[in-house]
């Protein structure tokens, strides 16, 4: 069934498919709209699962992770402060081996104040040991939420599926909304792996000898490497049943490209655009759009480090001190490279800030001609 959904919409949508079994959440600006929708199916019994008023985000993932510890199916979104706030939680779910999903609307983080988005509140978590999946439109967050529940559960690692504020969490596109009945051969009912059993008691997380944590950890890390190919398996399935498939990367016109466009999130969209806009111009110009950012995609990265590639790459985040996030992350990837490809870091959209089809030109055109240094930021503001 095709319907007009905003952002917010279809992760609620994907949450309800999902058949969630419990929901703890506590709204924020601008993903609001997204728990909002989940509490009105609920109270129209559209929605069969449990619904928890939190007094904050620290407080919903805390109640999940509980419920997520008992064997329940979990879901929880938030933005920005909100998610900082959850900060301490996020460790304890991941290390905990708990599958939980939630959706995160970027918004810059404060101080300033700052309601508009850029990719600094998910970015900054990027060490908890969470998934994090960036969306490029409505139809892949509705998409990526079932697609996150089918490689979490199987690897008892968190996922974060992540959706620009505004540009895509409020702005209404034709999604593709799945039969349930097609959701539940994709997504069976969840059968955790070790749950509390009530008359069993047994306590969580107790204190381990520095040697068990060790393993733990490196346990985790093990499984975060399995990702790609549990995440590929679970595409294919994906892609025969809803004849949709995704990548934890996507090429655009990258098989001749000379200099290619880094990015994640919506603003992928407008930079095909330039990318046609330079084709015409008889540029060779492509794009690598960055769908997860945990793990990092090392190994497709290299793929397209072909000799002569020069990358550009978009942050809307700033590591102070540093670079830009992605631009750290792509120089890291790809240093064993021989030879070691241009690679150009760039940041915009801070703040919200509007990133069109002409400012994304003048940073490939910057890239192509190598003009910045390896261990330069070329900040890029929008025309006034």
């Amino acid at each position: 069934m095709k319907k007009t959904l905003m952002g917010n919409h279809a992760v609620a949508v994907g949450a309800k498919l999902a058949k969630v079994d419990v929901v703890a959440a506590y709204p924020i600006t601008p993903q609001t709209q997204s728990v909002e929708l989940i509490a009105e199916m609920q109270a129209k019994g559209e929605f069969k699962g449990r619904y928890i008023k939190v007094e904050s985000e620290h407080s919903a993932m805390a109640a999940l992770i509980g419920a997520a510890i008992a064997g329940a199916r979990t879901f929880t979104s938030t933005s920005s402060q909100g998610l900082a706030y959850m900060h301490e939680m996020l460790h304890w779910a991941a290390g905990s081996r708990l599958p939980i999903v939630m959706a995160d609307v970027n918004r810059g983080l404060g101080a300033p104040w700052i309601l508009w988005s850029d990719q600094s509140d998910t970015l900054s978590q990027r060490d908890t040991g969470w998934m994090q999946w960036y969306c490029a439109d409505n139809q892949e967050v509705l998409d990526s939420i079932l697609l996150a529940y089918r490689v979490s559960e199987q690897l008892c690692i968190p996922c974060m599926i992540i959706l620009d504020g505004f540009t895509l969490s409020h702005t209404y596109e034709p999604v593709d909304i799945p039969a349930q009945e097609k959701v539940d051969e994709f997504l069976p009912p969840y059968k955790p792996m070790a749950a509390i059993d009530i008359d069993k008691p047994a306590t969580v997380g107790s204190l381990p000898s520095s040697k068990d944590y060790f393993r733990i950890k490196r346990r985790q890390a093990i499984d975060m490497d399995k990702i790609e190919g549990v995440f590929d398996r679970s595409v294919e399935e994906f892609a025969s049943i809803f004849g949709r498939r995704y990548g934890l990367t996507e090429g655009y016109r990258c098989s001749d490209a000379e200099t290619i466009m880094v990015m994640a999130g919506a603003v992928a969209t407008t930079a095909k655009e330039a990318v046609d806009q330079l084709r015409q111009e008889g540029k060779k110009a492509g794009l690598l759009y960055l769908r997860s950012f945990r793990p990092f995609p090392t190994k497709q990265l290299k793929g397209y480090a072909k000799p002569g590639v020069r990358f550009a790459v978009l942050d809307r985040s700033y590591s102070q001190g540093h670079h830009g996030i992605i631009f750290e992350e792509m120089k890291s990837a790809l240093y064993t490279c021989n030879p070691r490809p241009g690679i150009y870091g760039f940041v915009a959209g801070l703040g919200g800030g509007d990133i069109t089809v002409e400012l994304l030109k003048e940073m490939w055109a910057e890239a192509d001609a190598g003009k910045p240094g390896a261990d330069e930021t070329v900040w890029l503001e929008e025309a006034r």
